[in-house]
């Protein structure tokens, strides 16, 4: 198998110069990290870019996650020059599919598309994708309003189907004033108090070093499992390959600007710790780790948010949001709800093939809704049971299994 293979080539520009445009499709991990350069000067030309675009995030993701052999870079150069890139990687199950690169814990997916030379490079990376599909879905989840790949969905010329996907809760990048005006009066009045108590604490807080990053990332988590401790910790949250994918990443994007981590101290001690991922204009609250103690005598989210806003209005990012999910405690702030999308999309041929697929996600879809209302635990013993399956456990988990979905113990009949 070739690292990079091509797939197809342009040879006009908007200009009408003769400058060509190349497309390869890129299935090597070290010529991946050898892009870090190149992907990181196009992803400062990307203005609609998120965080989850950075080659930090995604390479590192690709070594904590990515399955061997199964890397897919549609990876587009104009005059020798990176110009576009669509993050990929192919799985089979239920259905053969390109799907993206950052996978679940990735909150927005997006193709990279130079703002100087947007319409050729979307019709270059659609052409290439149309080749790396053969007959697989490209199934892009959690694309943001505005994203480059909302051009890139509107030239396909296959089928394609346009889905809702997860909402995300936004907030204007303002100080934390402009914020309580958003709110009732007496709301505000409340939070202001509340405020006020959490100064008197003597909480101070300061931004991580780029040096100090690993530390405070290993404290970050270990709060953050504190404060969910009896209250259902997002399980991914809580296993090695996440923590080496954070360290890793956001030690690089600190340094380049894309993320930062602050703490917050009570006497010395770190009590608290918030990851916030940058990119041109948009700061998104990813993780914070609370210590339950200063959780019982403050508001924090209007602590964890002061400051966020702050350094949002500061640096110019005219969004802060608060990321995927609808929990009341964000919808006190009046935020604005804005739906990722998904954007499915084949090879005219194969619009059998989308459409199954598509039938067979709505399925799914119905079946996690009614195992979440029925046995809550369903989930995580789904997911402990892939990872033995993995490491080659897979039947001493059955038995599990089969008593979560039967509502007895394992090892009883129900």
């Amino acid at each position: 198998m070739t690292a990079a293979t091509p797939t197809s080539a342009l040879s006009r520009t908007a200009s009408g110069g003769r400058i060509g445009l190349s497309v390869t499709l890129c299935r090597d991990p070290e010529q991946f990290a050898r892009l870090a350069p190149e992907w990181d000067a196009l992803f400062e030309r990307c203005p609609h870019a998120t965080p989850f675009q950075t080659h930090a995030w995604l390479h590192s993701w690709w070594l904590s996650y990515g399955v061997p052999g199964r890397l897919r870079l549609v990876i587009v150069r104009r005059g020798g020059a990176l110009v576009g890139a669509a993050p990929l990687t192919l799985v089979h199950r239920p259905f053969p599919a390109l799907v993206p690169l950052g996978g679940h814990i990735s909150d927005f997916f997006d193709v990279l598309v130079d703002a100087a030379h947007v319409p050729e490079v979307t019709t270059a990376l659609a052409r290439g994708l149309h080749r790396a599909a053969r007959g697989r879905v490209i199934d892009l989840r959690e694309v943001r309003p505005g994203a480059s790949a909302e051009r890139l969905f509107a030239q396909w010329e296959g089928a394609r189907r346009h889905l809702t996907d997860s909402v995300c809760l936004d907030l204007p990048g303002v100080p934390i004033e402009d914020l309580f005006r958003r709110m009732p009066a007496t709301s505000a009045k409340r939070r202001r108090a509340k405020l006020r108590k959490l100064d008197a604490l003597g909480v101070a807080h300061r931004d991580v070093a780029p040096d100090a990053v690993p530390e405070a990332i290993a404290t970050m988590l270990r709060l953050h499992g504190l404060q969910w401790e009896g209250r259902g910790v997002t399980p991914e949250h809580a296993r090695s390959r996440f923590a080496e994918h954070l360290t890793r990443a956001v030690t690089r994007m600190v340094r380049t600007g894309h993320a930062r981590i602050c703490e917050y101290r009570v006497g010395g001690e770190v009590m608290a710790s918030d990851m916030t991922l940058l990119s041109g204009g948009l700061a998104g609250g990813y993780l914070d780790g609370v210590h339950p103690d200063l959780r019982a005598k403050t508001d924090i989210t209007s602590m964890l948010l002061r400051e966020s806003a702050r350094h949002a209005a500061a640096t110019g990012r005219g969004t802060f949001s608060m990321l995927r999910g609808a929990e009341p405690y964000k919808l006190r702030w009046r935020p604005l709800e804005v739906g990722n999308q998904r954007l499915l999309m084949a090879r005219r041929e194969h619009r059998p093939v989308l459409a199954a697929y598509v039938a067979m996600r709505a399925a799914r879809a119905v079946a996690v809704r009614e195992a979440r209302r029925r046995a809550p635990g369903v989930l995580e013993w789904r997911s402990r049971l892939h990872e033995a399956r993995n490491a080659g456990l897979r039947a001493s988990c059955r038995p599990a299994l089969r008593a979560v979905l039967h509502g007895g113990r394992a090892g009883e009949r129900g």
